[in-house]
């Protein structure tokens, strides 16, 4: 039998003083916070313990009928709204959660929240609730509404529905429309703290955990994601630049990049982003924050480099995100990448 969502170790706390106010409780939350720090879980364990009959310091007991039905994922006064992407991934049968409104199945699954999908909730409003209690819609990640889709919400949190509580997730809530977080009330989920997100990498049994964790800013769901990949947590292709840099070499840019042929473009623009971060800091005389294995070989190159041009690179690869799915020339786009990355940090004249 499934289990109901439970919050992580350093959810708890923050959690059951939250829900313990659940008899005044806002229609709507806005969970927000570092990507990679549990949000999704938090708001899942949330609508559990929302539905539960019987909970214990505002947490579900994991026993009651409530909570059995939302471990078998048929609770009726539980739904989920997410792109069919994201439900793919988590194992969902789109056609038999969405009905007629799920996507075409011969289309790539929508990574959008469709309009067609908050529409399709409004029979549900219009029902009693199953026990008397909560409805509960859980909305992730926010980021995901496009511009009509997010209008459909604001109407519907313009008037809310009763006895229906809304749980969203984002990041950063200046990524989503104002009105939208005008509407909602906020909860702020902070990064753990490093002992503790190292023991639970710990027990899932990830070795090297504090270089993960470093490599993922401190957030330890996206550490143990990184890991399952494979490699080192300071993939082997960066290290190679960055110590050929330091001792003045030449650094092989053309072989760096065929390497990188079957790597998703997102994946190594993250890790020269993450890199280009380091540098500044290292430019700065400041400890650095992803890859402390490499501290030596980043300070040398960052404190020689030139500040501007370490910080107009970093912003030039956040704006490559945008076009690194659908590169003209997968080879090219890498290969200049990489060359524009190890000239800007050549030494300051």
């Amino acid at each position: 039998m499934s289990s109901i969502p439970h919050f992580l170790p350093w959810q708890i706390a923050v959690a059951s003083a939250w829900l313990e106010q659940r008899d005044r409780f806002a229609h709507a939350w806005l969970v927000h916070g570092m990507a990679g720090i549990g949000k999704r879980r938090f708001v899942q364990a949330a609508a559990a313990s929302l539905l539960c009959e019987s909970p214990q310091g505002g947490l579900a007991c994991g026993r009651c009928a409530a909570c059995q039905w939302v471990a078998g994922g048929n609770h009726p006064d539980l739904r989920l709204i997410r792109p069919d992407a994201v439900a793919r991934e988590e194992g969902a049968d789109l056609q038999e959660e969405a009905g007629e409104q799920a996507a075409p199945a011969k289309k790539a699954p929508s990574r959008d929240i469709r309009v067609e999908q908050l529409r399709a909730l409004a029979p549900w409003f219009n029902t009693a609730t199953h026990r008397g209690g909560w409805r509960v819609a859980v909305l992730y990640p926010s980021e995901a509404l496009n511009a009509i889709s997010a209008n459909a919400l604001l109407k519907v949190l313009e008037e809310p529905p009763e006895h229906t509580v809304f749980l969203l997730t984002v990041d950063s809530p200046d990524r989503i429309l104002p009105t939208l977080v005008s509407r909602c009330r906020r909860l702020h989920l902070p990064v753990p703290a490093a002992a503790a997100s190292a023991a639970w990498l710990g027990e899932q049994g990830l070795d090297d955990s504090a270089q993960w964790l470093a490599a993922a800013g401190g957030a330890p769901l996206r550490a143990l994601q990184m890991s399952s990949t494979g490699g080192h947590a300071c993939p082997d292709w960066l290290s190679q630049l960055v110590r050929a840099m330091a001792q003045d070499a030449v650094p092989d840019v053309g072989s760096v990049a065929d390497s990188l042929e079957k790597e998703p473009a997102l994946t190594w623009i993250d890790a020269l982003q993450r890199l280009f971060l380091d540098l500044s800091l290292a430019a700065a005389r400041a400890p650095l924050r992803y890859f402390p294995a490499l501290s030596e070989p980043i300070s040398v190159v960052g404190r020689r480099a030139s500040p501007t041009s370490l910080s107009d690179t970093g912003k030039w690869l956040l704006a490559q995100r945008a076009v690194a799915d659908h590169p003209l020339n997968t080879k090219l786009f890498t290969y200049s990448a990489l060359l524009r990355a190890v000239q800007a940090c050549q030494p300051q004249q």
